[in-house]
């Protein structure tokens, strides 16, 4: 389980390039960190991964599972599953799976609202879905943890209730 306290690094897997984002040290914030490329048919480029994550230091990984539009796994998805298994076993950090569908339609969406063009900016985009896909997992573990409050006071409201 990755820690609640300390940066994430998230990963948006892709055959040729790898988007990266960062969280800030209170796991609110995803920000676009850098895009990593591959040559198509080379292995994943792990040692300019294991630098940055030596300088950045991260207490844990998120990396987004390519699923199909109904939610299946492909050939996609356990190609991710075995890198980020990689991943989290070069680096000893705890390792999370997350739904990466829509994740590059939003980040190429959000570049064009704001009156970008996405033109030659590939690596731009990679590196900002993967900001969109860490974004989703804070926001998701930030209500999982409200909600866990909320029925651990409802159950002791009612307890209290039970006792009068």
């Amino acid at each position: 389980m990755i820690p609640t306290n300390g940066r994430i690094l998230g990963v948006d897997w892709g055959e040729v390039r790898i988007g990266l984002a960062l969280s800030d040290e209170t796991q609110t914030l995803a920000s676009p960190l850098e895009t990593l490329h591959r040559r198509k048919g080379k292995r994943f480029p792990l040692r300019p991964f294991l630098e940055l994550t030596a300088e950045h230091r991260p207490v844990g990984l998120v990396v987004g599972l390519p699923l199909s539009g109904e939610g299946h796994e492909e050939v996609s998805a356990s190609a991710a599953r075995e890198m980020a298994t990689t991943l989290s076993r070069q680096t000893g950090l705890p390792l999370e799976l997350c739904d990466e569908r829509m994740t590059t339609a939003r980040a190429l969406a959000t570049i064009q609202e704001q009156g970008g063009s996405t033109r030659g900016r590939k690596a731009d985009v990679d590196a900002l879905a993967a900001a969109v896909l860490l974004q989703q997992f804070l926001d998701a573990r930030k209500n999982r943890r409200e909600w866990a409050a909320e029925g651990a006071e409802r159950t002791e409201n009612f307890k209290e209730k039970l006792d009068r």
